[in-house]
């Protein structure tokens, strides 16, 4: 008897030419909807599946293949005497492969103004039962999810036998395709649910999902392999979702880089003003703010002119021509923003290396629900985004005998924002439109204030400081109020407070407490 191939898919590209090669290889073929009509008008004679299995489509087509004359034909055992004695019993014949491919879910949630019902009606139940049971059953079933691998499955059928590595590989494409799939329903499903549900009732069984967007060279090393990964549902705000004008490709740590720099840049945008941030190694060194992008930038690059060689930029507005010149004269990785005009195109078109991605900034950046991962040896981590909210200085306290200024509670605003994507221990000096100085990742927080007060040497005269956690003693106060600094904004919280209170008071120093606290480790 002739080998039985069932056919049913819903992304119709390759499907006609390789079932023309199935056929000349032998091979019968069931169909359903609008994939037998393809057949059939292609000249390929085939077998509606409602003729096969006796019972036709019902429910608009949301049942037709799950029958037992079609999955009985799937998970019988050709080793199993008693599976066959079965299935030749109920007049059901071993299908041999399976091509089969889904709704497009992600494609339909992804549309602007989407219904539940139309996400819902997307939720494909036939095909993903045909897959599962040719998965099982691979060792005698082929499946077929991906029309990237109907050459290849044809050039080994022509040579014979098909190898079990093949057959085992094909069901692990399989079975990663239907998880990433359902989990992708599961999370449709729970977007009502947002933040508020896992802050009170975490799943007991969390997937992550993504689909393979770029090969990288290697990893944060070149003794490492690496892959970049796309969520579905990423938006055009995102840097998965970013569009690359030009230079090279893009690595591992540039993604991570590029990704540090917009997450900061857009933390700005309840501040309503031309913002610029370059980063290095995912700390910010410079963060300005100005009337125009251009102003913005120069303040950023004063920040800190030596750390920005060779970092990464992001910007919340169009780059035009003078930007972009003052851009091509500095060696940098990476330039992000919303858009570049024509004539800044041109100029940095002469920077061939440099890599220019554009996103959109209009779209919020973080979707409710997101969450962050962190890998940890047999297992990993994950809590709610630390969302970057309107800075509200009208609920800190203050707890210094002199309250800050109206000049100061600015500068302080800005720096608490800024020290929130510092890596800890953080501490960042600033004035109301720039950082000055910025101290990342010590182990103890007055190194991380030493590093920052010398940075921003005698400009931290007047200047502001602020910390992502509260000082466990004195020593930082201490070492502010010896560099000039007026005004301190820290989340509060030790046993130790009223020392540091009793250091800003002798300094003449005003200070804030937030309540709240920024770790980034």
């Amino acid at each position: 008897m002739a080998k039985l191939a069932l056919v049913s898919v819903y992304d119709k590209e390759g499907i006609v030419p390789f079932c023309e090669e199935l056929r000349r290889l032998g091979f019968e073929i069931l169909s359903t909807g609008g994939t037998a009509r393809l057949l059939e008008q292609a000249g390929i004679p085939v077998t509606p599946i409602d003729l096969y299995t006796g019972f036709p489509e019902i429910l608009d087509g949301r049942v037709k293949t799950l029958h037992p004359r079609v999955h009985g034909g799937l998970l019988a055992r050709r080793d199993l005497p008693e599976h066959l004695r079965q299935i030749e019993q109920h007049g059901i014949r071993a299908i041999d492969l399976v091509a089969v491919n889904l709704y497009p879910f992600a494609k339909t949630i992804e549309r602007e103004g989407v219904t539940d019902e139309e996400a819902i009606e997307m939720i494909d139940i036939g095909g993903p039962a045909m897959l599962r049971s040719a998965a099982k059953n691979h060792a005698f079933v082929l499946p077929i999810v991906d029309p990237a691998d109907y050459g290849r499955v044809i050039d080994v059928l022509r040579q014979g036998d098909v190898p079990r590595a093949l057959r085992r590989e094909l069901a692990v494409k399989v079975f990663r395709t239907l998880s990433h799939y359902d989990a992708l329903v599961a999370d449709y499903l729970a977007g009502d649910l947002g933040n508020s549900s896992l802050e009170e009732d975490w799943p007991q069984v969390f997937h992550v999902t993504g689909v393979a967007k770029q090969a990288l060279r290697y990893g944060e090393n070149p003794h490492q392999r690496a892959q970049f990964y796309m969520e579905p549902g990423a938006t055009r705000a995102t840097i998965a979702r970013a569009e690359q004008l030009q230079g090279k490709e893009l690595s591992y740590n540039n993604i991570q880089d590029a990704d540090s720099a917009l997450q900061i840049v857009r933390a700005f945008d309840d501040f309503a003003a031309p913002v610029a941030v370059a980063v290095k190694h995912m700390n910010p060194c410079g963060i300005g703010r100005g009337e125009t992008i251009e102003e913005a930038f120069e303040r950023a690059y004063e920040a800190d002119p030596v750390s920005i060689f060779g970092g990464i930029v992001a910007l919340n507005r169009e780059v035009g021509r003078r930007l972009a010149e003052r851009l091509a004269g500095i060696f940098l990785e990476i330039v992000i923003a919303p858009s570049f005009t024509d004539e800044a195109r041109e100029v940095l078109a002469k920077k061939k290396n440099l890599r220019l991605l554009t996103v959109d900034m209009e779209q919020p950046l973080w979707r409710p629900g997101d969450v962050t991962f962190r890998r940890v040896s047999g297992g990993f981590l994950t809590q709610t985004v630390d969302l970057a909210l309107p800075v509200d200085p009208s609920a800190w306290r203050v707890v210094t005998r002199r309250a800050p200024t109206d000049a100061e509670y600015e500068a302080l605003r800005f720096a608490w924002r800024a020290v929130q994507f510092v890596k800890s221990n953080a501490i960042v000096v600033a004035d109301r439109d720039k950082t000055l100085g910025i101290g990342a990742g010590q182990m103890n927080r007055v190194g991380a204030a030493e590093i920052a007060l010398k940075q921003a040497g005698s400009r931290a005269r007047g200047a502001v400081l602020a910390s992502d956690a509260f000082f466990p003693m004195r020593d930082t106060v201490d070492a502010a109020a010896r560099a000039g600094i007026t005004a301190i904004v820290q989340p509060g919280g030790s046993i130790r407070d009223e020392d540091s209170i009793q250091a800003a008071d002798e300094a003449g120093i005003a200070m804030v407490f937030t309540g709240e606290r920024h770790f980034l480790h």
